[in-house]
């Protein structure tokens, strides 16, 4: 696992969050071992295909102190744990449909100490609090997501990016974009990071 690949684009990371950092590849390792978390395939690329891949969001926007974030569709924790640790003063509440995932979440919250994180097992329909941003990697259609995720966006704005979705997606995105409109922006996440990995990789936000 190339743990030195998140220093090389983050390069103020302090002590506590490079040994947080540091600590999930075996986290993940271990927990895969016992729980399809992460492809096995797909492991060995922890820190470049999942971590790196939801600290993009960071690049896109830097989230103001005091801000809340719900992790739609988390998974193994993406993107929520990577950002929680890279923002210690913002809120992040990780939900997943599926009850063994956000097992794998909490426990790896607990190791490292995330004060700034909770979580639920639940689906979003199900999910009644508001939050100024909803996070998601690629769990559904935009669409899908915009329609479901429009409840969760409160209305206090604490950021210069007005709330809204942020989503991470591969692949050519226009179709599922195209009737927002210029509501929607499209970052390729080639332009924060070189690797081959990232030419096909978007984020796209929408405010809602």
């Amino acid at each position: 696992m190339n743990r030195e690949i998140l220093k090389k684009y983050f390069t103020c990371l302090t002590s506590d969050q490079t040994e947080q950092f540091d600590a999930l590849g075996d986290l993940y390792s271990d927990w895969n071992s016992k729980i399809n978390v992460i492809s096995r395939k797909d492991i060995d690329n922890l820190y470049e295909h999942h971590i790196l891949h939801s600290l993009s969001i960071a690049c896109f926007i830097r989230f103001a102190s005091n801000t809340n974030v719900l992790d739609v569709g988390t998974g193994g924790g993406f993107p929520g744990i990577p950002l929680a640790i890279l923002f210690p003063d913002v809120r992040f509440h990780l939900i997943d449909s599926t009850g063994k995932k956000i097992k794998v979440v909490q426990s790896i919250t607990d190791v490292l100490h995330l004060k700034n994180i909770t979580t639920r097992h639940c689906r979003i329909e199900e999910e009644k609090n508001t939050f100024d941003f909803v996070v998601s990697r690629a769990v559904m259609t935009f669409p899908d997501l915009v329609r479901l995720a429009r409840k969760n966006i409160g209305k206090i704005q604490r950021n210069a990016l007005p709330n809204g979705l942020l989503c991470l997606k591969g692949g050519d995105v226009n179709r599922e974009t195209t009737a927002y409109g210029k509501n929607v922006l499209i970052a390729g996440l080639q332009d924060y990071f070189h690797e081959p990995y990232f030419k096909t990789k978007k984020i796209i936000y929408i405010p809602l």
